[in-house]
C-alpha cells in the first residue's frame, strides 16, 4: 500500500482525529445488536491511546438527515467501546460545538473522546468547508479508519484531509491490502459470489470481476433478471426488465473471457414475500406465473458448494435468497458455511452477507471480513475512492 499509515506518523502528545465507522445496528432499547464494525476499529484506537496520542474519534450512525436525533445519538457506542477498551470514554454532547471544543482541548494523553454523530449536521454530507474547517481545528494529524465510508466525498472523509496530515488506520490498510490483492493477483481458481436484489447495482462490479474471475456465481433477486435473458419465465420474481439487455450483455463477455457464469438451476418459490408463504422447490425453467423464487434450491447449493471448495480464493457480496426470512434463508447460510470450511483465501463483504457468517459463528473462519459495502465494490470496479485518495503516499 502507497499510502502512509498510522505507522508514519509521530502521534505522542497530538490530538489525532479518528474516522472510524460506527454505524452499527441498534435495536429499540438502544442495545448495540452487531459490534463488528466497533471492534474492527480497536487496534488503530489502541495503538494512538498506548503511544500517547490525544484521540478525538468521530462517526456516522444511521441516517438522522442533517439534523440531531437522539435516535442515532453515538453513546451506546461510547459504553461499548468502554467495554471493549477497558477505559473511559469521554462522550461530546456535540460534534463541533463549545461542549466538543472544550473537551478536545482538554484531553490528557492516551484519553478518548467521541464526539456526537457527525450526520447531525447536514455539513458534512455536503462536505462544506466551514464545517471541515472547524472540524479540523480540534486536531493536529487525521487517521481514517472507516473504510465503509471511504467512497463518500463527505467532510469528515475527505474534506478535512485538505487541513490536516491524514494517514490509514490499521483497519482501512488491510482492507487495502487484502481488496488490492485480489485485483492485481488473486490465487486461483478464483471465483466471486454475487447475491442481493438488483443487477443495476452491481454492474460496475460485475464488469471487472469478468476480467479476473474463473467462476461468477449469481444469486439473490438478480437470479431472474438473467433467468429472463436466456428466455425463461420467471413469474412474480424481482424482475428489472430494463437490465435484461445488459444480463444478456454480461452472459456474452463471460462466454467470450472463458468465464463460468453459474445461475441456480433450480429456487424456492412462493405465493407472496412472506416467511410464512406457501413454499416449495422447482426448476428455474417450471417457475409458475403466479409464484415467486425467494432462495436456490438444494441442487443450485451443492452446484455453488462443489465450486467454492475447489477454489484458492473465493469472494463474496449479497445473500443468495430473501435472507431476512428464516424459510428463505438457506441458501444464504449454506454458503457462509461452505465458505468456512474452503482452505483458499475468503473474503466476505456486504452487510447480509457479514450477517450470515456471524449467525452462522464462522466469521473468524474467513480471512477478511470487510466492513465495506459500497466502498469494497467501487474499490473492486478500480474506482479512485475519495477518502483514501486524500490520503498522504509514503513517497
Amino acid at each position: 500500500m502507497d499510502k502512509k499509515t498510522v505507522r508514519d506518523m509521530e502521534v505522542s502528545d497530538k490530538r489525532v482525529l479518528v474516522r472510524c465507522d460506527f454505524n452499527v445496528p441498534i435495536d429499540e432499547q438502544g442495545r448495540i445488536t452487531d459490534d463488528t464494525r466497533i471492534t474492527a476499529s480497536l487496534p488503530t484506537i489502541r495503538y494512538l491511546s498506548d503511544r500517547g496520542a490525544r484521540v478525538i474519534l468521530v462517526s456516522h450512525l444511521g441516517r438522522p438527515k442533517g439534523k440531531a436525533d437522539s435516535k442515532y445519538s453515538l453513546r451506546p457506542v461510547a459504553q461499548r467501546l468502554e467495554e471493549l477498551l477497558g477505559k473511559n470514554v469521554i462522550m461530546a454532547n456535540d460534534t463541533i460545538g463549545d461542549d466538543a471544543r472544550d473537551k478536545a482541548s482538554k484531553l490528557q494523553p492516551g484519553q478518548l473522546l467521541l464526539l456526537e454523530n457527525v450526520r447531525f449536521h447536514k455539513e458534512e454530507t455536503e462536505n462544506q468547508p466551514g464545517f471541515t474547517k472547524k472540524l479540523a481545528k480540534m486536531a493536529e494529524i487525521f487517521v481514517n479508519d472507516a473504510f465503509g465510508a471511504a467512497h463518500r466525498a463527505h467532510a469528515s472523509t475527505t474534506g478535512i484531509t485538505e487541513y490536516l496530515p491524514a494517514a490509514a488506520g490499521f483497519l482501512m490498510e488491510k482492507e487495502l491490502k487484502v481488496l488490492g490483492g485480489l485485483v492485481k493477483s488473486p490465487k486461483r481458481p478464483f471465483t466471486a459470489i454475487l447475491g442481493g436484489a438488483k443487477v443495476s447495482t452491481k454492474i460496475g462490479v460485475i464488469s471487472s470481476l469478468l476480467d479476473r474471475v474463473d467462476s461468477l456465481l449469481i444469486g439473490g433477486g438478480m437470479t431472474f433478471t438473467f433467468l429472463n435473458a436466456k428466455g425463461l419465465n420467471v413469474g412474480r420474481s424481482l424482475l428489472e426488465q430494463d437490465k435484461v439487455p445488459l444480463a444478456s450483455k454480461i452472459i456474452e463477455k463471460a462466454q467470450e473471457k472463458g468465464v463460468k457464469l453459474v445461475l441456480p438451476e433450480d429456487v424456492v418459490i412462493a405465493e407472496a414475500f412472506d416467511n410464512d408463504a406457501d413454499h416449495y422447490t422447482v426448476n428455474v425453467e417450471n417457475i409458475p406465473s403466479d409464484y415467486m423464487g425467494l432462495d436456490i434450491g438444494d441442487r443450485t447449493i451443492e452446484v455453488f458448494r462443489r465450486i467454492i471448495l475447489e477454489s484458492e480464493t473465493v469472494l463474496w457480496n449479497g445473500p443468495v435468497g430473501a435472507f431476512e426470512l428464516p424459510n428463505y434463508a438457506r441458501g444464504t447460510m449454506e454458503v457462509a458455511k461452505t465458505m468456512a470450511e474452503c482452505g483458499g483465501v475468503t473474503i466476505v463483504g456486504g452487510g447480509d452477507s457479514v450477517a450470515a457468517v456471524t449467525q452462522m459463528g464462522c466469521a473468524d473462519r474467513m480471512t477478511h471480513v470487510s466492513t465495506g459495502g459500497g466502498a469494497s465494490l467501487e474499490f473492486l470496479e478500480g474506482k479512485e475512492l475519495p477518502g483514501i485518495a486524500g490520503l498522504m503516499n509514503k513517497q
